[in-house]
């Protein structure tokens, strides 16, 4: 649990915060790959190989421990290697519940790989609790939500869906990436684990690739740190200073990605030449009250569609300040199209079902002058109008 009552403070303060053998301000990176151990069985401090533990990485574990009100924490390479180190806790025959327009990596590793074994996967509206609880099976051991989900920005009810897979012995992941502990925490929802991909907004500067754990349980702690330690997809000592360092402005950086977000949200409502807007802080979102609800705000990431007399693929290639690019979550604001990118590796007929459209937008807005983002905005919709 956090030592300081509010998450700004936590923040800057939390987890291990300074070297204790010098009093540095900043935990050191620590580079070695061994340690010295004082005799057979005895290790220093407990650290005794850089995959097992290094400080630098525990510093930023016990970080996100502490934000995320959890039990431990583990850091990884990537998002993805956090989330596959959480799918190898189930066996062949399992079945894990997905929330539908789930991010495509997370959709690949399913269906690509784990498939080989054995592990199978449904894809569920989890907006809809009773279209959850008619996707579970007796085979069904956990359900994986976004929220907001990647890209259509839906938005389920954590806790309600905690209840009801808690009542079915389902356990609850939560990939809440886009929110990160700041704007949302979901183990005090009912999760039973959150995973991040720490290269976006926790890292927040577009410099370094890593995932996070977080778990709210000893016994899970247990098997998630085996699993941490025999497959080795650890995040390496200077990555973790990195995300610790960018961890520290995150609360500034999200307050002026959340005000720039919720004015372009406004100005893309109000375009004549945008047909649909999927953002979680308009009131007219039908996943507003919801994630009023359970989160500080409606966060940082929004998907529009343009009118059919325009041009989706002309619209990006006139874009000057905004940044076509896959990822999210840096200071600069990114532009992406979901169905040739970050979703491409899900077939096109289920990323229609999904709601995916081959026009959608998906914007990650930044941190720079809000009048700027938006004069680039509208040049390129007025340019991308067909004749």
């Amino acid at each position: 649990m956090s030592n300081y009552k509010n998450i700004d403070t936590a923040l800057i303060h939390g987890g291990i915060a300074y070297d204790e053998f010098t009093g540095a301000v900043n935990v050191p990176v620590y580079l070695s790959s061994t340690f010295k151990q004082d005799g057979l069985g005895c290790r220093r401090r407990g650290y005794e190989y850089a995959r097992t533990g290094n400080p630098t990485r525990e510093a930023l574990e016990s970080l996100m421990a502490e934000l995320d009100h959890g039990v431990a924490a583990f850091a990884f390479a990537s998002g993805l290697a956090a989330i596959h180190a959480v799918l190898n806790l189930y066996h062949s025959g399992d079945n894990i519940v997905i929330t539908s327009n789930v991010y495509g990596g997370t959709y690949r590793l399913l269906d690509k790989v784990f498939s080989h074994f054995g592990l199978t996967y449904t894809i569920a509206d989890t907006s809809d609790v009773k279209a959850f609880e008619s996707s579970l099976t007796p085979e069904t051991k956990a359900v994986l939500i976004e929220s907001p989900a990647n890209p259509l920005m839906s938005v389920t009810n954590i806790a309600a869906i905690a209840t009801s897979a808690h009542r079915h012995g389902v356990q609850v992941i939560v990939d809440n990436t886009f929110m990160t502990p700041y704007l949302q925490q979901p183990l005090r929802l009912g999760a039973d684990i959150v995973v991040y991909s720490a290269t976006k907004y926790l890292g927040g500067h577009s410099d370094l690739v890593a995932g996070v754990v977080v778990v709210n349980s000893e016994e899970l702690g247990q098997r998630i740190a085996f699993l941490q330690n025999s497959i080795g997809a650890v995040l390496p000592p200077f990555d973790s200073y990195l995300l610790i360092r960018g961890i520290k402005t995150l609360g500034v950086r999200l307050d002026r990605h959340v005000d720039n977000a919720v004015k372009i949200a406004q100005y893309l409502a109000d375009h004549p030449a945008v047909s649909r807007i999927y953002y979680p802080g308009l009131l007219s979102d039908p996943g507003y009250a919801v994630n009023q609800l359970q989160a500080r705000n409606g966060g940082v990431m929004l998907s529009f569609e343009l009118r059919d007399d325009y041009d989706y693929r002309e619209f990006f290639r006139q874009l000057k300040l905004i940044t076509l690019a896959e990822s999210l979550g840096g200071v600069e604001s990114l532009v992406c199209h979901p169905a040739s990118m970050t979703h491409a590796s899900i077939p096109a007929d289920l990323r229609h079902q999904m709601g995916i459209s081959d026009g959608l937008i998906r914007l990650s807005t930044g941190i720079e002058d809000v009048n700027d983002l938006i004069a680039d905005l509208e040049q390129a919709i007025e340019k991308s109008k067909k004749i």
